[in-house]
Parts: structure tokens; C-alpha cells; sequence
């Protein structure tokens, strides 16, 4: 922590390297925290440049000064990535939100991290392109923070994550280098440098551009619903569509909870009466789709479907997806708070997964509503509580824990789209063993020897593991022999 006189000295000249800072914690206050509200704390200072060269002279004054870095998009991650540190500079890039070329002869977008991710697929829409990735908060989620969390969307089943859709970057060192990774081809020469960096948290670089495939708008789209009187029989047709050889361009599950939440939010046709729904999106050349089409009703039809309804306009198709895409909003009108998990399992795990939160709901008595990328695996329990009520919030968090530890335990991971963050921090010590997370670290200290890009997100130290509880890193077999280096 620098002392007062050179807090003086770092506010003077950050004033100088950016034309935009605010220092006032009532306006500070709209930046304590991201779409984790539970965990907040305020900056000692805001940016807000306009130009790479601003963002530059900011990296080289914080370097300098050994101040903090929070790089900042729209806000609306879910883990705490976005929270500032108390003695650190935010560093938003709500300026940086300009389309710079669109190459239709490539497929490739440029853009700047601020730009929505929607934003892309509208202003190439008219050129029969659109940007696969479409996360659910894709109307106000941005490219740079995608990048960052690596983010997926329903689509991502046949299309893939963010880093499957990103060809190059533009990045600014925490010295105020500016660099640039991967190539406007489908491959470059050296380290995959550019995987690397998505799901890096904002811990590696500040990404200032980003250029991204696009994709031909299919010929033929197909959006099929499909009731069932239990979540096992849902689950075991996921399973049984892959192994038929369809990969949907989406393939989506919600409860019974998260169905009606929906169905009375919107209004999207939904059978209130089921136990659980499979939204499937087939999509390809006219006849690709029709075979498609029916060798999926057969699958749905003998893994127990008690309703299959098959979008017949756009109109329709989309009316299925809004429901999909506000499920979060509609189920967050059940309760005063909810608690959103992300933990991801192999498909043949869904039964005996979802089975285990029905019984940890019960446990803990809190209302769960699961919505969920079904096709990957890539969970998305809500768990419903009252912050008022006291206790709530730390079982509603206790519940979070267990889920993830349940899918470490079924061969799965932490997180699929939402990063780590602060949220799931401590059980990043169950997932990975002591000399993983210190080549973690060796990789953070290679991008940053200081230390000062997202202190304190993603990747625990060994001594906070060691706090956590020996016993629960990577299952109790670790003694910390580098404790003392963390």
C-alpha cells in the first residue's frame, strides 16, 4: 500500500494519463461490484480512458507506483472477477465500444473490448453473418469481458466458447507494453498464447481490441421443445441425441421451477406441467435440418417426451429462446436473492447431479431453480434465499460450495463460463493440487512479476488453501512444501 504523499503524487499524475478519473466515492459506488452482489468493496480510484495511449500511460504510472489494476467491461459477470480492490485503480472500458472493421471476405469483426456482444451479429446481420457466442446477457455483456471469463452461450454446444471464436487480440502489458497475439488466420507460429488468455480473469493483460470470426447465417433453423414428467428422462435424452450422432446447434434444460418462472415472465408456450424441458436447435441446409428433425422427434419420442412442439416461424423460434434467455430474470421475481452456480459435469453425470441438488435443497431448505447448458454439461443452479434473513446468504454459499465440490467429485470442473474469480476461489483448492496452482502462478508472474492486474481472483495462494483446510486440497493428499513462496 503506497503511503499518503505518493497517493498525492500517483492522483496528480493519473489525472495527467487520463482525462476521465473520478475520486468521489458516491460516483465510485455504481463500480463496487459486478453481478456477485454479495461481495462489494470500493476503488480508491476510477478510470475511464478514451485511447490506447490513456490506457498505456495508466499501466505505466500503477507499474510505477505498484498500484492495483481492475480492468472493467459492462459488469455483469457473476463471480466477482469485476471487483475492485480497495487500494487499486478500476480501469473501466465503457469508452472502448466502437466496431472498427467489419472484413465480410475473411468473416472477421474488429472491435473494441467495450462493444456488446450482441452488438456484432446486429450490424453484420444484413451481410448474412452474425458471432456465434451469445451468452444470456449478451444484450449487455462486452467482448472484452467475454474474452476474459471465456464465455459460452447456448450455442456453444456446436459452435463453441469465446476462445473458439476469437482469432486475434490486442493487449496492453501491466508496464504499458501494447502487444498482440494470434493472427488474423487460423493459426500463428509460436505458444498458443491467444487460448492462454481467455478465462484469464483480467489477470494476464488489459485487452484494448479483438477480432473475431464470423459465421454465414444458416439456411434452415429448427427449434424443437420437449416436456418430460421427470429430470432423469430429460437427462438420459441429452445423453442419447449426442450418442445418435446430432450435434444441435443448442441444447438446453430447465426444471420445473425455472419453467414456470419463465413461462409467467414472458409468456413463451411453455408446459407449465412438466417436469422438466429440452430446448433443441438444429440448424444446416434445408434437407440437413428435415432429416435431422426426424430422427430427433424419434429419440424424444422414445426417451419419454410428453410434449414435442416444433417452432414453425421465426417468430416462434424466438419466442422459445426468450424464455431460455430470461430465465434468470423470471426466476429472480421468486425470491428476493439468488445465488447462481456454474459448475460444468460429463453429460452422463446429469441424473446423479441433479438428484444430489434436489437433495441439498432439501438439506439446506432452499428453493433451487436448474437452468442449464444441457449439451456440455455446464450447470447453472439458482439457489433462491432472502439476504434480510440472517443466515441466509452464508447457506445459500455453503449449498454453492457443495455443488461445485459435487461436480469436482463427478468429473467435472468449478466453472464452464463465469470464471473463478472471489466466488469459488477456495475451491479452486479442491480442484488442483499444490503444484498446479504454483505453475498458476509462475504463468501469472510471467505476464505480471508484480503482481498488480486482478490481485487476488482466480488463483488461491497456498497459504489460503492451507487455511481453507489442508484436507480439502485435491481431496486431502497435499503437504504445501512451497507454502512459504505464496
Amino acid at each position: 500500500m503506497i503511503n499518503v504523499d505518493s497517493q498525492k503524487a500517483f492522483l496528480k499524475q493519473l489525472k495527467v494519463a487520463c482525462g476521465h478519473v473520478i475520486v468521489d466515492q458516491s460516483r465510485m459506488k455504481v463500480y463496487e461490484t459486478d453481478g456477485l452482489t454479495a461481495k462489494k468493496a470500493l476503488p480508491a480510484y476510477v478510470a475511464l480512458p478514451e485511447t490506447i495511449e490513456e490506457i498505456q500511460a495508466c499501466m505505466r504510472l500503477c507499474h510505477a507506483f505498484d498500484v492495483p489494476v481492475v480492468a472493467r467491461g459492462a459488469g455483469t459477470g457473476l463471480s466477482g472477477g469485476a471487483m475492485p480492490h480497495e487500494q487499486g485503480l478500476l480501469l473501466s472500458l465503457a469508452k472502448f465500444n466502437r466496431i472498427l472493421e467489419v472484413d465480410v471476405d475473411n468473416r472477421l469483426a474488429r472491435v473494441e473490448p467495450g462493444v456488446t456482444n450482441l452488438s456484432i451479429s446486429d450490424r453484420v446481420r444484413p451481410l448474412g453473418l452474425y458471432y456465434a457466442p451469445d451468452p444470456s446477457s449478451q444484450i449487455a455483456c462486452t467482448i472484452g469481458g467475454n474474452v476474459a471469463e471465456n464465455s459460452g452461450g447456448v450455442h456453444c454446444l456446436k459452435y463453441g466458447l469465446t476462445v473458439h471464436n476469437v482469432r486475434h487480440l490486442t493487449l496492453v502489458s501491466p508496464q504499458g507494453e501494447l502487444y498482440e497475439l494470434g493472427s488474423h488466420g487460423y493459426d500463428s507460429a509460436g505458444f498458443d498464447l491467444l487460448a492462454l488468455l481467455h478465462g484469464s480473469e483480467g489477470m494476464l493483460g488489459i485487452v484494448v481490441e479483438v477480432t473475431v470470426a464470423l459465421l454465414s447465417v444458416p439456411e434452415e433453423v429448427s427449434v424443437v421443445l420437449a416436456g418430460f414428467d421427470s429430470t432423469q428422462e430429460a437427462s438420459e435424452a441429452v445423453g442419447a441425441i449426442i450418442s445418435g450422432g446430432l450435434l444441435p446447434a443448442g441444447l438446453e434444460m430447465m426444471d420445473r421451477l425455472a419453467i414456470q418462472a419463465a413461462e409467467d415472465f414472458v409468456n413463451a408456450g411453455y408446459p407449465r406441467d412438466a417436469a422438466a424441458l429440452l430446448l433443441c436447435e438444429l440448424d444446416g441446409s434445408a434437407e440437413e435440418v428435415n432429416q435431422q428433425l426426424h430422427q430427433l422427434r424419434q429419440i424424444l419420442t422414445d426417451g419419454g417426451a410428453t410434449n414435442i412442439k416444433v417452432a414453425a416461424t421465426q417468430e416462434e423460434r424466438h419466442k422459445l429462446w426468450l424464455g431460455r434467455k430470461a430465465a434468470f430474470p423470471a426466476v429472480g421475481r421468486l425470491a428476493p436473492d439468488y445465488y447462481c452456480m456454474d459448475g460444468t459435469v460429463p453429460r452422463k453425470a446429469l441424473t446423479a447431479v441433479l438428484e444430489r441438488i434436489s437433495e441439498l435443497s432439501r438439506q439446506f431448505d432452499l428453493r433451487v431453480a436448474n437452468v442449464f447448458h444441457a449439451g456440455d454439461g455446464n450447470l447453472h443452479p439458482l439457489i433462491l434465499f432472502d439476504a434480510n434473513q440472517p443466515g441466509e446468504l452464508d447457506k445459500a454459499e455453503a449449498f454453492g460450495a457443495q455443488i461445485l465440490e459435487l461436480c469436482i467429485e463427478k468429473g467435472g470442473t468449478i466453472t464452464g463460463e463465469h470464471g473463478v474469480g472471489i466466488e469459488k476461489i477456495d475451491q479452486m483448492c479442491v480442484q488442483f493440487t499444490s503444484q498446479e496452482l504454483s505453475l498458476f502462478h509462475g504463468i501469472k508472474a510471467a505476464f505480471d512479476a508484480t503482481g498488480i492486474l486482478n490481485p487476488g481472483k482466480a488463483v488461491p495462494t497456498l497459504s489460503r488453501c492451507a487455511e481453507f483446510g489442508a484436507m480439502h486440497v485435491h481431496r486431502g493428499n497435499e503437504k504445501f512444501p512451497e507454502l512459504e513462496r505464496f
